[in-house]
């Protein structure tokens, strides 16, 4: 049995009534090994070896044809697909962000021709049939007693980044849920939030994963 909580978006994403929706809540992640060993179990003809070598020989794959405009399908498990983004790491795109920051509100995108595209993320599309199977073998049980809130944060750059570096250190990792509890941010500002501090390399706080399964960890 899987636990989940009930939270409402924040003050200003939806106009009209706020909107409660169920939010999961991931206690570990499995590493590269683990998954191997998880999946030998399933197949337990095929080697350890075997498998670590179809999984990097897909990696490879994604690597060479998703830059370049193509999407992965795998049958029965769903499609991937790249987000592109502007390079945050560019003098040019820094300074940019610091302008929006001294300018709070400003929607306007800037008038500036050549600015660096790069990777963001992948977008994972499960296979339906993915997702009814495991609906058919999964039952859910809320944690909370309450409807979680988020608060508009009022803690500083810095106190925010103690409090993330604590959970990190106590679980090993942090969800973006762990950030927008440890901080009193909404989950769009704590995902903004965390991006500035990734951007960040002084901070020592790095991203595995992506979207949904996308958890923050202490650079090595």
């Amino acid at each position: 049995m899987a636990n989940y909580i009930l939270q409402k978006l924040p003050e200003g994403m939806k106009e009209g009534e706020k909107v409660v929706y169920p939010k999961m809540q991931t206690y570990t992640l499995h590493d590269y090994e683990t998954v191997l060993k998880h999946m030998h179990t399933y197949a337990a003809n095929i080697s350890e070896g075997t498998m670590r070598a179809v999984l990097e020989a897909l990696t490879e794959t994604m690597k060479s044809w998703m830059p370049l405009g193509h999407s992965i399908k795998i049958d029965g498990l769903g499609v991937f697909s790249l987000t592109l983004g502007f390079d945050t790491s560019t003098p040019q795109e820094k300074a940019i962000a610091k302008k929006k920051g001294q300018n709070d509100g400003e929607k306007d995108e800037p008038k500036t021709k050549n600015r660096h595209v790069c990777i963001k993320g992948i977008n994972f599309k499960p296979d339906a049939k993915l997702l009814t199977e495991m609906n058919k073998e999964t039952t859910f049980d809320k944690t909370e007693t309450d409807v979680v809130v988020p608060k508009k944060g009022t803690l500083s750059r810095s106190e925010r980044l103690a409090r993330a570096k604590a959970v990190i250190e106590k679980n090993g990792y942090m969800t973006l849920t762990d950030y927008v509890q440890a901080t009193g941010l909404s989950r769009t500002g704590a995902s903004l939030d965390l991006k500035a501090i990734v951007a960040d390399p002084t901070t020592g706080i790095a991203t595995r994963g992506s979207h949904s399964h996308k958890v923050w960890v202490i650079k090595k």
